[in-house]
């Protein structure tokens, strides 16, 4: 769960609180009301006050919590009803501590704290009304329980907001982090393949292109020494066929490094912050030759760069199945998908990229690729290749 998860779920918490206190209060008015003016004239009154009030403070959450002017005015209608009821039955007072919470949660913090102060008031007005004699503790203890109430709703205010900016910080200086080390990592490996390139294959270029030359120059004066330089010459000339060799072995997918197996890499794979991704393995597992290993480990890395980079997905499915003369690779999301027309005429600054860069390497390999998706419903690409690909 993330840390935004998290504050979503404490509001919810402390909501369902402060919800669950007002229908208490609420209640506990209505029968205290009734217990102690029995078959008065304003009973009807307060009874159907009490209902209308009970279900418009059930219509608040519907309209969120940001103050549109929907929120605002239900806020108003909660506010007058709860004021008229107090009028008429001044024990009604006690249910604006939940009301506190509700003017908090709507309005900007200046605006909130006026509205709780003018309904301190009203409660102080309506306890004093009730008591047979001055009570210091009715004029001081509602002040001091709106006080506290809205210092402490404030505070917490304060912190999520810190924590938000601080988190947002955090994931920001993350991602800066990793395209650096990605940039040094690029920098780095081409340094590397530029060291090795020139004191493997240039040199062998070097010194075949010298002997040549030499075996050109004596071939009719000296036939055997020109054919020992040509001898010579073929040597070299191995010696770097097998050091390019190395050099591309060096070029497969890392994760498939010290013979870890496909599943594996896979099963190791994300698709960044935010999205939970899945691997399910069927059938039996068969040894895949290293090049359909590194083809279908690159097609489910793009495939899950797109999912990050378009589809708005939560959640993505990887499945490798093995089905006797062929291996297929599924992913699925549940993205917003796009009309299938996209996937087979993308765009040209596409083009070299995605799902074209996809389709070349399954097409390479003597493959299919099949795309599923429409809009609003996510998609599902399944690239399948035979178990012995086609040279």
């Amino acid at each position: 769960m993330t840390t935004g998860q998290h504050d979503s779920g404490g509001t919810r918490g402390l909501a369902a609180v402060m919800h669950t206190a007002f229908f208490l209060l609420l209640g506990a008015s209505v029968a205290r009301f009734l217990l102690r003016h029995p078959g008065e004239p304003r009973t009807p009154w307060v009874i159907a006050l009490s209902i209308a009030l009970a279900l418009l403070y059930v219509l608040g959450p519907a309209l969120g919590a940001r103050p549109t002017a929907r929120r605002l005015f239900w806020l108003g209608l909660v506010v007058a009803t709860w004021v008229v009821l107090v009028l008429l039955a001044p024990s009604f007072a006690w249910c604006a501590v939940p009301l506190f919470y509700t003017a908090l949660r709507t309005l900007p913090p200046r605006a909130a704290i006026a509205l709780v102060a003018l309904l301190t008031v009203f409660v102080v007005s309506a306890q004093l009304q009730l008591a047979r004699q001055f009570d210091p503790n009715l004029l001081l203890a509602p002040p001091a329980v709106a006080a506290l109430a809205t210092a402490v709703f404030v505070h917490m205010e304060r912190q999520a907001t810190a924590q938000r900016a601080l988190i947002d910080d955090l994931i920001r200086t993350r991602r800066e982090l990793a395209a650096t080390e990605r940039r040094e990592g690029t920098l780095a490996e081409r340094q590397r393949l530029s060291m090795e390139i020139h004191d493997t294959l240039a040199q062998h270029l070097s010194s075949q292109q010298m002997l040549l030359q030499a075996a050109d120059r004596t071939w009719d004066a000296d036939p055997a020494t020109a054919r020992a330089h040509v001898r010579t010459a073929t040597e070299i000339a191995a010696r770097g066929l097998a050091e390019a060799r190395r050099l591309v072995h060096d070029l497969a997918p890392r994760e498939l490094d010290n013979g870890a197996q496909l599943p594996e890499a896979l099963r190791a794979l994300d698709a960044g912050p935010g999205i939970t991704v899945r691997f399910h393995l069927e059938g039996t597992p068969v040894p895949l030759p290293d090049r359909t290993q590194s083809a279908l480990l690159r097609i489910a890395q793009g495939a899950l760069a797109n999912v990050r980079e378009h589809s708005g997905a939560r959640a993505a499915a990887l499945t490798l199945s093995f089905l006797g003369d062929q291996v297929v690779l599924d992913i699925a999301d549940d993205g917003h998908g796009f009309a299938e027309a996209e996937a087979r005429h993308p765009r040209a600054e596409d083009r070299g990229h995605g799902l074209p860069a996809i389709r070349a390497r399954v097409r390479r390999l003597g493959g299919t690729l099949t795309i599923e998706s429409a809009p609003g419903e996510g998609t599902v690409l399944s690239a399948a290749l035979p178990l012995e690909p086609s040279p």
